[in-house]
C-alpha cells in the first residue's frame, strides 16, 4: 500500500525526477562519444515519408447480432420492393433498371427482392487504386485502412487568417499538407473548394494540383459528368490510356440524396467512373433524425438499401467495377437542428454499417476527423477521436475526412489538418497488434536488470527505443520550466508551427516533363473552350 502522507502526485514527481537524473546523466555520456550531432542532424533532415495503409493485425469491434443483422437485410430488401427509390432526370437509368427486373413508376424504381444483391455480387471485393508513384498506392478492401483527408468545405480557418472563403492557394497548401503528412495515404479531392475560381473550371485546376503537387492516390471530381470525364482523361494523360482502363487510379464519392433519392449528377459521374474501371464511394448523407428514422436500426435500414441500389446500378453500367459501401451519418440537435457528431449513435451506426458491409464482401468507407467545434479546441478532438477510434474498430477501410475537418463539415482547417494528421499515427500503431515474438517477450532485459535496477541503458532498450513507443510530432512533452521558457505554447500554437515548417520544407515530387506540360495544356485548352461560371 502507498504512504499516506505522500500525495499522488508527489509521489510520481519523485520518480519522474530521478528517471530524468538518470537519462540525462546517460545523454551527456553519449554525447561525450560524439553520437550527439549525428543524432541532432538526424532529427532536423527534412524528410517525407508516407507510411504504408494500415493493414490491422487487431479484432474488429461488432455492435449487431447475427439475428439482428439478418433482420435489418429483410427490411432493407421490403423497402427497396414496396417502397423503391427515385431516379430523378435519368431515362437512361430507368431503362437500365427495366431490363434488369425492376418495376417502373414514373421516377420511382421498384427492385425486387434479391435483385440489387445479386447485381452488387460482381462488385470486387477488394481493390488496388495505384498512385503515379508506385510505392504510394494502396489497397482499399479486406483488413486495410486508408486514410484521406477532408473534403467539401467551402471555408478555410487558420490562426493568422480565421474564417474565410477558400482560394486555389490554400488548396494547394492544403494538398502540399497532404503530401507531406508521413500517415496521410491518400492525397484525397476537394480538400476545399476554391471559391476564387470558377464553378466549371476549378475542378481542373483542383485535379492538376493533386497530380503535379502529390505523388499519392487522389480523387476525382463528380460535379458534372463532363467534370468526371475531364478526370478521366486526365488521369489517361498522367498513367496512360490503356493503364487506365486496366485499372483503378481515382477514387470518387458519389453522394445519395436521401431518403432513397439518386440525382442525374451524381449518377452521371457515377456512370463516366464506372464505365471507365474507376471506383465510387456509393454513400448516403444522413442526417439521423431529419434524413433517417431516429433510431439507429432504423437508420442502418435506409442505409443498406441506399447502398445496395447504387451499387448494384454501378454493377449495371460494368460488371466488376470497383465500388465502396460508404456510409456518412451523423444525429442531430433536436434543439438547434444542427447535426452532431462524435455521438454515441453515429459510432453505433458505424459499426453496424461496417458489419453488413462485411457481409456483402464489399469495401467499407466511414468515419473521419468529424466534429462540430468551431476551432480546434477540445471538443474538436475529443469529437474526433470518438470517430477516428471507431473507425480503426469497426472496419472502416476508406476514411475521408481523417483530418482537417472542423465546424460540420463547413470549414477546412489547417492546424486542426496537422493535428488530426499526427493523431493517425495512433491508428497505425494500435492496429499493429501486440508482438510476442522473442524480441518482443523481452527476457533477456528482464535477467539483465534484475530487482532494482533501470532499463535505460540495458541492451534491448538500446536496440528497440527508436521504435519502441509511437511518439508525436506535434504536442509537447517537454518538462513545465522548458514549456513556459519556450512560449507556453498551446496545441493550437504548435499546430501553426507544424504548418509552417511542412510548407516551408515542401518539395515537389518528380514528374516527367512532357508529361506535366500535358496536363497544363489540357487544363489551359479546356479552360479556353468555355466561358466563366460562377454558379
Amino acid at each position: 500500500m502507498r504512504e499516506q502522507s505522500k500525495p499522488d502526485c508527489a509521489y510520481d514527481t519523485d520518480i519522474t525526477r530521478r528517471t530524468r537524473v538518470r537519462t540525462m546523466s546517460e545523454v551527456r555520456s553519449r554525447r561525450r562519444g560524439g553520437g550527439g550531432a549525428a543524432r541532432r542532424a538526424e532529427r532536423t533532415a527534412v524528410k517525407i515519408e508516407t507510411a504504408k495503409y494500415i493493414e490491422r493485425n487487431i479484432p474488429l469491434y461488432e455492435v449487431l447480432t447475427d439475428e439482428a443483422l439478418s433482420v435489418i437485410e429483410a427490411n432493407a430488401e421490403t423497402i427497396l420492393e414496396e417502397v423503391g427509390v427515385n431516379f430523378i432526370d435519368n431515362p437512361a437509368a430507368l431503362e437500365r433498371w427495366r431490363d434488369a427486373g425492376a418495376m417502373i413508376e414514373g421516377e420511382r424504381v421498384r427492385i425486387p427482392k434479391g435483385l440489387a444483391r445479386k447485381l452488387c455480387a460482381t462488385a470486387p471485393s477488394k481493390f488496388t487504386q495505384h498512385a503515379r508513384n508506385p510505392e504510394k498506392s494502396v489497397e482499399i478492401g479486406g483488413n486495410t485502412l486508408v486514410c484521406a483527408p477532408v473534403y467539401g468545405p467551402p471555408f478555410v480557418r487558420d490562426s493568422d487568417g480565421g474564417r474565410r472563403y477558400a482560394t486555389m492557394d490554400d488548396f494547394q497548401k492544403l494538398v502540399k499538407l497532404g503530401y507531406m503528412s508521413k500517415y496521410l495515404h491518400h492525397s484525397g479531392g476537394t480538400v476545399c473548394e476554391p471559391t476564387d475560381v470558377p464553378v466549371n473550371k476549378r475542378h481542373l485546376d483542383m485535379l492538376l494540383a493533386h497530380m503535379t503537387l502529390s505523388d499519392k492516390p487522389f480523387m476525382g471530381s463528380v460535379t458534372e459528368p463532363s467534370r468526371a470525364q475531364d478526370s478521366v482523361e486526365m488521369c489517361e494523360i498522367l498513367f496512360g490510356k490503356d493503364f487506365v482502363q486496366e485499372n483503378t487510379v481515382m477514387t470518387s464519392l458519389i453522394n445519395i440524396n436521401s431518403p432513397m433519392t439518386f440525382d442525374d449528377v451524381m449518377m452521371g459521374a457515377l456512370e463516366v467512373y464506372a464505365k471507365n474501371n474507376q471506383a465510387c464511394i456509393i454513400s448516403p448523407f444522413i442526417v439521423g433524425g431529419a434524413m433517417a428514422p431516429v433510431s439507429v436500426a432504423g437508420t442502418l435500414t435506409q442505409v443498406l438499401a441506399e447502398v445496395l441500389a447504387g451499387i448494384a446500378y454501378s454493377q449495371l453500367i460494368r460488371p466488376g467495377a470497383p465500388v465502396i459501401f460508404g456510409t456518412f451519418v451523423t444525429s442531430i440537435d433536436m434543439n438547434s437542428g444542427a447535426p452532431t457528431f462524435g455521438t454515441p449513435e453515429a459510432s453505433q451506426i458505424l459499426y453496424g454499417a461496417g458489419q453488413l458491409a462485411r457481409r456483402l464482401g464489399l469495401p467499407y468507407r466511414s468515419g473521419g476527423g468529424l466534429c462540430g467545434s468551431k476551432l480546434p479546441d477540445a471538443q474538436a478532438a475529443y469529437e474526433t477521436a470518438h470517430t477516428h477510434n471507431a473507425a480503426l474498430m469497426g472496419g472502416v477501410n476508406f476514411m475521408l475526412h481523417s483530418c482537417g475537418w472542423l465546424e460540420g463539415g463547413l470549414v477546412s482547417s489547417f492546424e486542426k489538418f496537422v493535428m488530426d494528421a499526427d493523431q493517425l499515427g495512433i491508428l497505425q500503431k494500435m492496429a499493429e497488434g501486440i508482438p510476442v515474438d522473442e524480441n518482443a517477450q523481452a527476457m533477456d532485459a528482464i535477467r539483465e536488470v534484475g530487482p532494482g535496477g533501470h532499463y535505460l541503458g540495458c541492451e534491448h532498450t538500446q536496440s528497440n527505443f527508436k521504435s519502441a513507443f509511437w511518439r508525436s510530432d506535434l504536442l509537447d512533452y517537454k518538462p513545465f520550466e522548458t514549456w513556459e521558457e519556450e512560449g507556453a505554447r498551446d496545441t493550437q500554437a504548435l499546430a501553426k508551427q507544424r504548418v509552417e515548417t511542412l510548407l516551408s520544407t515542401y518539395q515537389k515530387p518528380q514528374l516527367d516533363p512532357a508529361i506535366e506540360q500535358a496536363l497544363h495544356d489540357y487544363v489551359d485548352a479546356k479552360k479556353a473552350s468555355m466561358p466563366d461560371a460562377f454558379m
